[in-house]
């Protein structure tokens, strides 16, 4: 080459010199950030996953510890429904020793209501005041809200738990298809011309009574009732027969009833269909039989229970007739505790838990009444003759207690600790994914930054030589 003015030469040697400058700083950067990605014309679609990874793990953590703040609440509430538990079976036990009248002054009786009502006080006070952050765990305040319910088809509804999406309003239908039914006998009449022994029986118990000759069917519809706390089975007419039925309803519960000695007028007449000459029968009741939203629920008597991933609710319906192919459409509106478990606010991610009241308004049942009925003065206190009833409440309000702390120990267990657990192993996952695309490998970047350096020293001695080149040139002036 002879010419001067344009050094092509120079030129080549000071890109190449640039591109390896450019690879070197790159590296450099890559090492001293620990990143491989710092920006977008690094590696477009590795900064577009690897952005997506990031707010995944954001979420994934997050969601862990929405997880513990669960567990922390739900912990607060059973640690309180611990105590309430402990109190009623102190109440259990001023019970039975008021039921011990034989061996209990009046003035040991009235001291024990003192402490019934101690207890009742307490309870009030731990629905009241059992709080985590303000929020108000056991006074209904987390409870879920219902309208829309006909009392004359539906007894009680409890809705443990319920997804209502950005707070929507849930319908539930409850199309029955077969009524509860208690266990049913039917007995023929008055006694004839020798003493009657039945034996009478249900699921609760079974006694035996005996009849002197003549007695009419009145008298021996009387003498069942009389017994019936013991039994469990009630007597009323049915046209000429007398018609003897289980209190309890359902699969569990039945009536039997057993000639031991002796005969009814016309014979003895013993069975759910009107037979001649049955001495002995045994009816099993039936359980409710529905479907609520579309899906078969568990019967258990009058009551029907439906868990699935939306609702959790056991509905207490009545055995009035006419209900065998009814549907019954009631809503929930609101209420329980909503928690966000997933990386992202979806149905799936979102799990919901309802917390009763357990105020002494709220523990027993509809039918026998609830624990306020058992204060001083009330229509169970242990100075009254409903100490049969009392029993019922306290046993309710037992079993109302135990099933809470029971459904929110298997909501921390099952849901929250697994939960915890598999976000985890789930985070561990995601930041090892993450890392791979963005974060710097430092042997190979290491490598590239050698490299790049010789290739640096390399052109800039090139370039030296390129730009002393034309500098020959001048050997042909002389």
């Amino acid at each position: 080459m002879s010419r001067i003015n344009t050094n092509v030469t120079a030129l080549t040697s000071a890109r190449v010199l640039n591109r390896n400058t450019k690879d070197l700083n790159s590296s450099l950067e890559r090492l001293s950030t620990g990143l491989r990605i710092n920006r977008g014309a690094d590696d477009p679609a590795g900064l577009i996953a690897s952005e997506n990874l990031r707010k995944q793990i954001r979420g994934t953590e997050t969601a862990i510890k929405n997880s513990e703040r669960a567990i922390n609440i739900v912990s607060t509430a059973e640690g309180a429904l611990n105590e309430v538990s402990s109190m009623l079976l102190d109440l259990q036990a001023l019970l039975d020793e008021a039921a011990n009248k034989g061996g209990m002054s009046t003035e040991e009786i009235e001291a024990n209501q003192l402490q019934v009502d101690s207890i009742l006080n307490s309870i009030a006070r731990i629905s009241n005041t059992t709080e985590f952050e303000g929020i108000k765990l056991l006074n209904g305040n987390l409870d879920y809200t219902t309208s829309g319910v006909d009392s004359t088809i539906i007894a009680d509804v409890k809705v443990n738990a319920a997804k209502l999406i950005d707070g929507a309003t849930m319908t539930i239908a409850v199309t029955t298809v077969d009524s509860a039914e208690t266990g049913i006998v039917y007995l023929s009449g008055a006694v004839s011309t020798t003493a009657l022994t039945i034996q009478v029986g249900s699921n609760r118990g079974n006694t035996e009574l005996t009849f002197a000759a003549g007695t009419t069917a009145a008298d021996i519809r009387t003498a069942i009732n009389a017994v019936a706390e013991v039994t469990g089975v009630s007597a009323c007419t049915s046209g000429a027969v007398t018609l003897l039925r289980s209190r309890d309803f359902g699969t569990d519960a039945y009536t039997s009833v057993e000639v031991l000695a002796g005969t009814q007028t016309g014979g003895t007449q013993i069975m759910k269909t009107y037979a001649t000459g049955t001495t002995s029968a045994k009816n099993i009741g039936r359980d409710y039989s529905a479907s609520i939203n579309g899906t078969s629920a568990t019967g258990d008597g009058k009551k029907m229970t439906i868990r699935t991933a939306m609702l959790d609710a056991e509905i207490d319906l009545t055995a009035a007739a006419g209900l065998s192919t009814a549907t019954e459409t009631f809503y929930v509106t609101g209420g329980g505790a909503d928690f966000a478990l997933g990386a992202e606010v979806t149905g799936q991610g979102l799990e919901s838990v309802g917390i009763q009241n357990i105020a002494i308004t709220n523990l027993g049942n509809s039918t026998d009444g609830y624990l306020n009925t058992l204060k001083s003065g009330g229509t169970n206190s242990l100075g009254s003759t409903n100490l049969y009833t009392a029993q019922n409440i306290v046993d309710s309000a037992v079993k109302d207690v135990s099933t809470l702390r029971g459904r929110l120990g298997s909501f921390q267990k099952n849901t929250l600790e697994t939960n915890i657990s598999t976000l985890e192993i789930t985070k561990e996952n995601l930041y090892a994914a993450e890392s791979a695309i963005r974060d710097t490998d430092y042997a190979a970047e290491i490598s590239n930054m050698t490299r790049s350096q010789i290739l640096v020293n390399a052109a800039t001695s090139v370039l030296s030589q390129a730009n002393f080149a034309p500098q020959n040139v001048l050997q042909l002036l002389g």
